[in-house]
């Protein structure tokens, strides 16, 4: 009874669903019953039916060991309404199915649900605007072409550096980044960062990324508090003062003694079952329903815990700012009440954390239009999210820093030397014209290699230069480029007649040398008597 995973992609959820019928269809056990006087072959019981796909989706790693047997329940249900199975009669159609001994059975042909079509993708998902980019409503078509025409002066300022000499260079000032090239920026590196993440060739499938608003996620990384949670402008979407009370008064429970306010018996169960009424009423789902599709693929990486916490506080940053935060208040609250250990049950039938997950995982994620699976696959997030909702709700650092460097680096000035593109006159629109295989090669080999000439004739004809700047000047050429530094000097020779030896003078005899030798003073008689 192995359950297959189902990875992130488009159509997950419907994946899902014909993975579930298909094993169901297979290995659910068949045989026979007796109801009415009456015996029936190839059949189950509804309770049978309960009992092993209840056992099947908690074993499997798509839906986790939380789902209860009321949501398997509901599955079945989705299961007689769509033809999947049908009583022993042939009756379907109708969730009318209950967790009984009522007798039912597979149809002939249980038809798969079919993927929806949607027109083709473009792998790029949005080109942001680049430094150098034309301003907007400039045609390319009257943009002349710039030929570049070279000549030995030209690649002496361009191959300067190689021959040891640094030309003086100027800044140029890029173009000014707008408020709006600034958000386009954050939308499309945000999204390009998800769709790595998720492994997709596009999102378009798992959402629409026309309706990604790039100033959510812009309030959503800079205006927070010191807590991390979301700081809203509009203090009208916050949560209504009576709310926030009652969901503070949970998250803070303390010891009986404690409390100021007055107490009764299942005092806590009507504060909880205030908060569970507000957030059951929201006219959309925390996480949005455009934004259904990305969050249920993300499930596909929970195997990947550290990839899927990545994945999901991507798709957090896409939420409007009063979402994220009643989403953040929210988590923290569900995360507090089930460490609680002074907490009195709030339900007589549920665990706490069970009880947490089934009340919220509607409110949190749930499908504009009807999806067989969404209460499974909203509670595995649910249970995912109470285990990881410090990580998943904090602003990715590693998504802002690069988006920021990015930000600065378009601002940045740039150094530019002469001999570059932008410092050719601009000439009149040149095309391109074919030519000959044999001109081609011809111009690889030498086309490149004239200028190359003319320049090392210049540094040998230079006067200016000492023959010490020179032979300096020499060998870098030779070291940069050899063949045209051995097509001037083949041999050695040759090269030796750039720099001719001077004759060496003959050595002057100093006058000291025709003289005689020192000879020692001899002492002679003396004339006195």
């Amino acid at each position: 009874m192995e359950h297959r995973i189902v990875g992130p992609g488009p159509y997950r959820a419907t994946r899902l669903w014909n993975e579930t019928v298909e094993l169901f269809r297979v290995k659910m056990p068949l045989r026979k019953h007796r109801c009415c006087f009456k015996s029936y072959e190839h059949c189950f019981t509804a309770a049978e039916a309960v009992d092993w796909l209840h056992e099947l989706l908690r074993c499997s790693q798509n839906f986790g060991p939380e789902v209860t047997r009321k949501q398997t329940v509901q599955l079945l249900k989705k299961f007689l309404k769509n033809h999947v199975i049908e009583d022993i009669k042939g009756k379907w159609g109708q969730e009318d199915f209950e967790d009984n001994r009522h007798l039912y059975r597979f149809p002939p042909s249980s038809p798969l649900k079919p993927y929806p079509k949607k027109p083709p993708y473009q792998k790029d998902v949005i080109k942001f605007p680049e430094w150098n980019d034309p301003p907007p409503g400039t045609s390319q078509e009257s943009i002349p072409v710039r030929p570049v025409v070279m000549n030995s002066e030209m690649w002496y300022k361009r191959h300067s550096i190689a021959i040891g000499e640094v030309p003086a260079c100027r800044l140029v000032h890029r173009r000014q980044l707008t408020e709006a090239n600034v958000e386009e920026i954050w939308k499309s590196m945000t999204l390009s960062y998800l769709q790595k993440i998720l492994g997709l060739d596009s999102l378009e499938e798992v959402l629409d990324i026309k309706l990604v608003n790039s100033k959510f996620i812009i309030h959503n990384v800079y205006s927070v508090s010191k807590q991390g949670v979301v700081i809203l402008d509009d203090k009208s979407k916050e949560l209504p003062h009576w709310v926030l009370s009652a969901m503070k008064c949970l998250a803070n429970w303390p010891n009986c003694s404690d409390l100021k306010q007055p107490m009764y018996l299942g005092f806590e169960k009507d504060v909880f079952k205030t908060i569970a009424d507000y957030y059951g009423h929201l006219k959309e789902p925390l996480l949005t329903f455009h934004l259904f599709d990305a969050f249920v693929s993300v499930l596909g990486l929970l195997q990947k815990e550290k990839v899927a916490v990545e994945a999901f506080q991507i798709c957090c940053l896409l939420l409007p700012p009063e979402n994220r935060r009643k989403l953040q208040l929210l988590m923290r609250m569900m995360a507090r009440i089930c460490l609680n250990k002074e907490m009195p049950p709030l339900c007589d039938g549920f665990g706490t954390r069970t009880l947490m997950v089934q009340t919220f995982s509607r409110c949190i994620l749930c499908s504009k239009d009807e999806v067989d699976l969404d209460e499974l696959l909203a509670a595995r997030l649910v249970t995912f999210l109470m285990d990881n909702y410090q990580e998943i709700l904090k602003v990715p650092l590693a998504l802002q820093t690069s988006i920021e460097e990015h930000v600065a680096h378009l601002r940045r000035v740039q150094i530019k030397y002469p001999g570059a593109d932008m410092d050719i006159t601009l000439s009149a629109p040149s095309f391109c014209r074919q030519i000959s295989p044999e001109e081609f090669e011809y111009q690889r080999s030498y086309g490149s290699q004239e200028p190359l000439a003319a320049l090392l004739e210049e540094v040998i004809t230079d006067a200016k230069l000492s023959n010490k700047e020179k032979k300096k000047k020499l060998k870098q050429f030779q070291k940069s480029y050899p063949e045209v530094y051995q097509e001037r000097f083949p041999t050695p020779e040759s090269e030796a007649l750039l720099f001719p030896e001077k004759p060496k003078p003959k050595p002057q005899l100093l006058m000291w040398a025709l003289k005689k030798p020192f000879q020692p003073f001899q002492r002679t008689r003396s004339f006195r008597m």
